[in-house]
């Protein structure tokens, strides 16, 4: 039989100037090296693939059109893409911008892209309030930051001016700073106080704190600090 069901399809017939596919199916085999690829096969030879969940709709004899062949190859493209982003939110949750630009660095046409939004938002696998929180969150449990790097981190991942503000709201900048300050210092070797305002200020101005939080949290870390040993006491002897 034509094609012989290889691992990869082998290439269509070539095209005229008026290409046309049109043609009864002949032979529909899954492919060796993706089983989640068919093969069609029309009038005796290799016309196209499709996902296996739209193959499965189609039967040996069934005449094509070019235009049902135009909507297969559509549906197939759509869902290729779908999985890619669903592959691509599997790492971690996605704002809409950024499942955006990742469409376009491939090239997907704008209906296509509009599509897979479209489908993800009301899957609720595609929530930019959601996703605010979640940064944030993840931020203050593992690597706390100042509003101000928040902010910047949000607005590079494409998020409203809204739904920013809504994410921080509940952030307390100070205690951020200090749990961020004394995850620090507790691996440090003991210095006296101008030495740990030396090293530590500069840590929590990269992390976007202000002068006045790192300021307070500096005084309250200072003094934990001294209380469990861990810094040199200057009032001592």
């Amino acid at each position: 039989p034509p094609g012989g069901g290889g691992g990869g399809p082998p290439p269509p017939p070539p095209a005229g100037d008026n290409p046309t596919m049109a043609g009864i199916i002949t032979a529909l085999k899954i492919q060796k090296k993706n089983k989640e690829r068919v093969n069609v096969y029309l009038d005796g030879r290799y016309a196209f693939s499709l996902a296996a969940i739209e193959a499965a709709k189609l039967k040996r004899g069934q005449p094509l059109s070019d235009q049902e062949i135009e909507d297969l190859l559509g549906r197939d493209s759509f869902q290729k893409t779908y999985n890619q982003v669903l592959r691509f939110l599997s790492y971690r949750p996605r704002s809409e911008a950024e499942v955006r630009r990742y469409l376009r660095d491939k090239k997907v046409s704008p209906s296509i892209e509009a599509e897979v939004v479209e489908r993800l938002t009301a899957a609720g696998l595609l929530d930019d309030q959601a996703f605010a929180r979640y940064w944030v969150e993840n931020r203050e449990s593992f690597n706390p930051r100042g509003l101000y790097a928040l902010r910047h981190e949000l607005r590079q991942k494409g998020l409203s001016e809204e739904i920013i503000a809504l994410a921080l709201e509940d952030v307390d900048e100070e205690e951020s700073a200090y749990r961020a300050l004394v995850n620090r210092a507790r691996r440090m070797s003991p210095l006296d106080r101008q030495s740990f305002r030396k090293k530590l200020s500069p840590f929590l101005r990269r992390r976007g704190f202000s002068y006045e939080v790192i300021n307070a949290a500096l005084d309250r870390a200072w003094r934990e600090m001294v209380e469990e040993g861990r810094m040199l006491d200057e009032s001592e002897g």
